[in-house]
């Protein structure tokens, strides 16, 4: 059993009787709180079982914008996303952005495939000691780890530097774009 912390209980009638106001406003009485609807066209595509009232058979009415209107919002974002995609700064965030992780993704997949060539290949070379128990195997996997973790903080450094600052840009440009075609909702 739950402590009441100060609160007066119920008659203990079985039914439900209304919650006192939590933001200074009146609550609705149940009456009116079936006929609110929201806004929101997912609010009646609920799986099944889930929120249903009593009479569950029953669908409920779809509230759901207007096609056309919807299809028009969407075409003129698209529209907007095409405009930036065009734009001589998407280029060339999206140029930057080749211009490393090619040569780097190259560089990574020839150092990994040779290693694992290496490995199957030659055998007797792998086994070769370098210091004490490490053999040239040994090295080379470390080396794998080595080169990970350098490439991938190569690449936050390049991306931080490089691009960042303009693709952040670009973002801002394309909400604020698409905040205009919406009619200024976001």
């Amino acid at each position: 059993m739950q402590p009441s912390k100060g609160r007066s209980r119920g008659g203990g009638t079985g039914q439900e009787s209304r919650v006192g106001p939590l933001d200074r406003h009146e609550p609705v009485p149940a009456e009116e709180a079936e006929q609110l609807r929201y806004e929101d066209p997912w609010y009646d595509a609920l799986a099944s079982g889930w929120g249903e009232s009593a009479d569950a058979g029953v669908p409920a009415p779809s509230v759901v914008p207007s096609a056309r209107v919807e299809s028009e919002r969407v075409a003129a974002a698209g529209d907007v996303y095409l405009e930036v995609q065009r734009s001589a700064a998407f280029q060339e965030v999206r140029r930057r952005y080749r211009r490393f992780v090619v040569p780097g993704f190259a560089a990574f997949f020839v150092w990994y495939l040779g290693y694992v060539v290496a490995a199957t290949t030659a055998p007797e070379l792998m086994a070769r000691p370098v210091a004490g128990a490490v053999n040239v195997a040994m090295a080379a996997g470390l080396g794998q780890f080595l080169s990970t973790f350098l490439l991938t903080w190569a690449y936050a450094r390049h991306a931080r530097l490089r691009r960042d600052r303009a693709a952040l840009e670009l973002r801002w440009e394309t909400q604020e774009l698409t905040r205009g075609v919406n009619g200024g909702g976001s």
